[in-house]
């Protein structure tokens, strides 16, 4: 800082309302807002007899959401600006709205206990266990796939899937909303997809798949990851946002386990937030360790070199980066495509 600058409060201040983007956007897509002014500018009157809610509410929220510049007020009412036309809007394809309300039902509880689980070290509920996991993942999966969905298109592009011309299997491990085998599938009729999941979870990953009309070409596997079967001889294999989930033990038999199930010269993709090697920044991805620490027992989020020393470690050659579209970009490795020598 400039000697002259004087020092002040201001970015800190800030800091305390960072919940309230988060909560006005939620409030406001519960409300219908968005949909509604979809339709056309509606002014404050309208938008109340609309939706039923208070003009007092509707004041504040609306000219919140303006200054946000989520909306602007015209002289017919107010409207939506080209962002919140493409993101907030339930029927366009890019919907980012199911995303809020679960921040504020299942994150920011959690949260909440926050400085408890910096003292104990403990999570306030491990939501990747067999005991908790299922339901609370099955409730908001699905507000994923559009998060993911370019970044799925642009390593099916640096694959050549969109050329193949061959049988291609793809190992979705953690599928979640399906969003990694489904976008890869789109892109070739030769893809199938192989599925790993806990049961309920499953039951979007098909509805979505059916959704997308590639359901048969996915088979779907039960079952925790150290446990599930992943088959043999995939060609490529995908772990979208797990490794965060669990500590380093866990994730090296995961990886040595994804490994077998690979056909030789397959590719694995990994998809996580990856902070710089000192940890100081970006500051997604240490913000995220702290989520892991409220919601897993041993999860946070690891560099680029402590994932490329795992993979290396099971076998994975060349351990790269990928820039894909999205908040960072995808960790690949290859198994060798012949078995090595073994010395002599």
């Amino acid at each position: 800082m400039n000697s002259a600058e004087k020092l002040t409060p201001e970015r800190i201040m800030q800091f305390a309302w960072g919940y309230a983007p988060t909560l006005i956007i939620e409030a406001a897509l519960r409300t219908g807002v968005f949909d509604r002014l979809d339709r056309g500018p509606r002014t404050l009157t309208q938008m109340a007899a609309e939706t039923g809610a208070s003009t007092r509410g509707l004041s504040a929220l609306l000219n919140a959401l303006v200054g946000l510049k989520l909306l602007a007020r015209l002289d017919e009412g107010y409207a939506l600006t080209a962002e919140s036309a493409a993101f907030l809007v339930s029927s366009k394809p890019d919907y980012r709205g199911l995303f809020f309300q679960h921040h504020r039902e299942q994150l920011l509880p959690q949260w909440e206990q926050l400085t408890e689980a910096v003292r104990s070290g403990k999570p306030a509920a491990q939501t990747n266990r067999q005991s908790d996991g299922p339901e609370y993942f099955a409730r908001f999966v699905e507000s994923l796939f559009p998060v993911s969905f370019a970044a799925a298109q642009a390593l099916g592009r640096h694959l050549g899937i969109p050329e193949a011309s061959a049988p291609v299997s793809v190992l979705d491990i953690g599928a979640g909303s399906g969003v990694w085998g489904i976008a890869l599938a789109k892109q070739s009729p030769h893809v199938r997809i192989r599925a790993v999941d806990w049961p309920q979870v499953l039951e979007v990953t098909r509805r979505v798949a059916a959704q997308h009309g590639v359901a048969e070409r996915l088979t779907a596997v039960a079952g925790d990851y150290c446990e599930a079967d992943f088959g043999r001889d995939h060609h490529v294999a995908v772990l979208g946002h797990i490794l965060h989930s669990e500590g380093p033990e866990r994730n090296r038999q995961l990886l040595a386990k994804t490994f077998h199930a690979l056909a030789p010269g397959g590719t694995l993709a990994i998809q996580e937030f990856v902070p710089d090697e000192d940890r100081c920044g970006p500051p997604q991805p240490l913000i995220f360790a702290v989520n892991m620490l409220v919601n897993t027992e041993a999860g946070t989020t690891y560099t680029f070199a402590e994932m490329s020393a795992w993979l290396c470690e099971a076998g994975f050659l060349n351990p790269r980066l990928l820039d894909v579209p999205g908040p960072s970009p995808l960790v690949l490795a290859d198994k060798p495509a012949t078995r090595l020598n073994s010395p002599a």
